[in-house]
């Protein structure tokens, strides 16, 4: 069975509709941000007295949390069965010490590539191969001709613009 598209309850009839039309929109949207601007205050304050609510207990934590390293890292040995595991369980929880996996930080990526091609290192460097679009768009008709190449439009979009007062002090 397919499915019937709703019919569209708010079309205008006349000219004096659309105009009313547009203008509802913009008082709508308007309507709209009010509402997101008063839930964004909301969450800003609810924020505020969450962090001044749970402060001190962070701090306990972080404390805790500190602690609790520094006495690992000095009984390391008696707690991974001398080296031989990367973890302790403790009746209430597990520490483990996890190795971070290696990272490669380059300063001056252009020296660093031509000291790789200097010595002979080609595996370090890295040749991407694109199709460059915008030549695509500047020459269509020769675009065009290779299979698999197609250029359309986007289609259209239906902006409407309601007029806002717009006054020095609330531009941004």
């Amino acid at each position: 069975m397919k499915n019937k598209t709703k019919a569209i309850s708010r079309v205008p009839q006349n000219r004096d509709d659309a105009v009313f039309a547009v203008g509802r929109i913009g008082t709508l949207r308007r309507e709209i941000e009010a509402h997101k601007a008063k839930a964004a205050e909301a969450i800003r304050h609810i924020g505020e007295v969450l962090e001044k609510e749970i402060a001190e207990v962070a701090s306990e934590l972080a404390e805790h949390e500190k602690g609790l390293q520094v006495w690992c890292e000095a009984n390391r040995l008696s707690l991974t069965n001398d080296g031989k595991v990367k973890y302790h369980e403790f009746g209430t929880g597990r520490i483990n010490w996890r190795q971070r996996p290696p990272k490669v930080m380059i300063r001056g990526a252009e020296a660093v590539i031509e000291a790789c091609k200097r010595l002979g290192l080609i595996a370090f460097i890295r040749t991407k191969e694109e199709l460059n679009k915008d030549a695509m768009l500047a020459e269509p008709d020769k675009a065009r001709m290779i299979t698999g190449v197609s250029i359309s439009s986007e289609g259209e979009d239906f902006i409407i613009e309601p007029v806002e007062l717009e006054t020095s002090a609330i531009k941004a």
